[in-house]
């Protein structure tokens, strides 16, 4: 297992190389022009960076049950796609975080197009900065699986829970089709791959101080999509604004080897 700075600075170089975000960027100004404002909406075909995009989304915000004034810490947030849906249809106090800066300018770019107010921070899910009981709920979406530490994440998250504060999940786990087989979205080799199974997780969770209230497995619908969108790219079929642009050449072969996890 590498050491968390090396495997943060892997997973930072991972996902910001290839001038991913700027690419995002100018596939966006190709669409748009330079228009200075955008809808949330207008942006959450490119900006939804994980399996099921928007439909994923909007299931976790509902089951998260958000009141109008909530400060909710999205941990992962690269983009900024998630925070800016929040920010718009709750009205909640979103502060995003991600290790990789170009991503967070990024986010802090498309977010001002927006017309919304979100706080966008560099900064290391396994060393949060915020101060105990800072936020009323914690969010992340295919994140923990290139994070090697899960008890030290957790109880990072718990910390600066407030008292009775929720946390919603959305990630990828260890399957029974044996190993993985690379490059996945998250990884293109196993150094920044730390999958668990669902029961490793609520394990670590458990741990952590948290009690799981709700789960539901996803994996017949992840794979449903993995293969509309396989479809779509064997009939050059992608929309404009996809996550085929962000993830670059190597998208087709990253979606057919998760489906198979």
């Amino acid at each position: 297992m590498s050491p968390p700075s090396e495997a943060r600075d892997a997973v930072g170089q991972h996902y910001g190389s290839g001038g991913r975000a700027n690419r995002v960027l100018q596939a966006i100004q190709n669409t748009h022009g330079n228009s200075q404002t955008l809808n949330w909406a207008e942006l959450a075909p490119i900006d939804q960076f994980h399996v099921r995009g928007l439909a994923a989304t909007k299931e976790m915000a509902e089951a998260l049950g958000l009141c109008a004034g909530a400060t909710l810490l999205d941990i992962g947030c690269g983009l900024g796609g998630s925070a800016r849906f929040l920010a718009a249809n709750y009205s909640c106090h979103v502060t995003g975080i991600d290790v990789t800066g170009p991503f967070i300018a990024a986010a802090r770019l498309l977010t001002q197009k927006a017309a919304l107010k979100v706080t966008y921070e560099v900064m290391d899910a396994l060393n949060l900065t915020f101060a105990k009981n800072s936020f009323d709920h914690a969010w992340t979406q295919h994140v923990a699986m290139n994070i090697p530490d899960r008890a030290r994440l957790y109880s990072n998250i718990h910390r600066v829970l407030k008292r009775g504060g929720r946390f919603a999940i959305y990630d990828v786990t260890a399957g029974d089709n044996g190993p993985l087989v690379f490059p996945v979205p998250w990884a293109r080799t196993h150094e920044i791959s730390f999958l668990l199974t669902e029961q490793e997780m609520r394990a670590a969770l458990r741990a952590a101080g948290f009690a799981v209230i709700s789960s539901k497995n996803q994996t017949t619908l992840g794979i449903e999509w993995f293969e509309e969108q396989q479809a779509r790219i064997a009939a050059k079929l992608q929309p404009v604004l996809g996550l085929h642009l962000v993830m670059g050449p190597e998208f087709p072969m990253m979606a057919a080897n998760l489906a198979r996890t």
